[in-house]
C-alpha cells in the first residue's frame, strides 16, 4: 500500500497548524495546580536514541506556533517520549524509509507547564498576533469552549505525538518569519506555509474543521495522505485524535493518568 501510495506523492510545502484540541476542560481553570517538577523518568528516551534518522521540527521550542513564542518547559528543540511509544514508532518509520518517505515529529512529550502556557496564551484575548495563520476563522474568546485548548494534555502523558510525513530526500523548508509571512492554515497546498511535508490538506495545529482526519471536504490528495499515515500509525498501535491528523496515542500507554513536567532539555 505504500510503494502504491509513493508514486502519488510530489514533493511541496505543506506544514500545518491544526487544532489543538484535547478537549474542553473548564473545571480545570487557571488557578488548577500545577504538577510538581520531577526529573526525567527512566522510562522516557529521546526519540533518536531509538530512530537515528527521523525528522524534526520541534515548534513549541520556536516561535513558529500558534502561542508566537519558545514555550515554557521547551529548551531544546528534542522530542522525549516513552520507550514504548517510540520503539513502536520506529516500526513506523522502517516502513515509511523503505518506500522513500519518513516521519517528520511536530512534537512529543509536553511538559505540564507548557500545556498551563497555552491556557494563559488563551486567556489573553488580546495577543492575537498568530491568528492570520493558525486561527483566521476562530474567536480567541471561544478556545476553550470550543475545546482547542484545555487544561490537561495526553501529551504530558508522554505517549503521544504530532507528526506527518516527507518524501526523501526530504526537500527544503520555508523559512518563517515571526508573525510576518502568515498565511491561514487551510489554504490550499503551495499558498499556506512552506512545510516540507506531504500535503495533508492543512498545516500543523490548525484551528480549523479541515483539521479533523476524516474531513470529506478536501480534495483526493489530502485524504490519501492522511489515510496513509492513520493506516501505518495504527498498524503499529497508535490511536488517531479524529480532531487532529496529526495527533497519535500509543493505545497501550503505559503512563495513562500521570501528567508529568519535567523539561525538555
Amino acid at each position: 500500500m505504500i510503494r502504491a501510495i509513493r508514486s502519488k506523492i510530489t514533493n511541496g510545502s505543506a506544514g500545518w497548524t491544526g487544532y489543538f484540541l484535547l478537549g474542553w476542560c473548564l473545571l480545570f481553570p487557571l488557578a488548577a495546580a500545577p504538577a510538581a517538577e520531577n526529573p526525567r523518568p527512566p522510562e522516557f528516551v529521546e526519540i533518536r536514541e531509538v530512530i537515528p534518522d527521523v525528522l524534526l521540527d520541534i515548534r513549541y521550542y520556536s516561535r513558529h506556533n500558534f502561542v508566537g513564542e519558545q514555550v515554557d518547559g521547551y529548551q531544546a528543540p528534542k522530542c522525549y517520549l516513552t520507550r514504548q511509544a517510540a520503539q513502536a514508532l520506529g516500526e513506523v518509520q522502517k516502513e515509511l524509509t523503505a518506500s522513500g518517505l519518513s516521519l517528520k515529529i511536530y512534537d512529543c512529550y509536553r511538559p505540564q507547564k507548557a500545556v498551563n502556557h497555552f491556557v494563559r496564551w488563551a486567556a489573553d484575548i488580546k495577543d492575537t498576533k498568530t491568528k492570520a495563520e493558525f486561527y483566521p476563522q476562530v474567536d480567541k474568546r471561544n478556545l476553550f469552549k470550543d475545546g482547542y485548548i484545555a487544561a490537561k494534555s495526553g501529551h504530558s502523558r508522554g505517549s503521544t505525538v504530532d507528526l506527518t510525513i516527507v518524501t526523501l530526500p526530504a526537500p527544503p523548508q520555508e523559512r518563517y518569519r515571526p508573525h510576518k509571512n502568515l498565511r491561514a492554515c487551510y489554504r490550499p497546498y503551495g499558498e499556506r506555509f512552506g512545510d516540507n511535508g506531504i500535503d495533508m490538506g492543512t498545516g500543523f495545529d490548525c484551528f480549523d474543521t479541515r483539521s479533523h482526519t476524516l474531513n470529506k471536504t478536501l480534495g483526493p490528495t489530502p485524504r490519501l495522505h492522511r489515510a496513509l499515515l492513520k493506516t501505518i500509525m495504527e498498524k503499529h498501535g497508535f490511536v488517531n485524535y479524529d480532531r487532529e491528523w496529526w495527533h497519535y496515542t500509543l493505545k497501550d500507554e503505559p503512563f495513562p493518568d500521570t501528567y508529568f513536567n519535567f523539561d525538555i532539555e
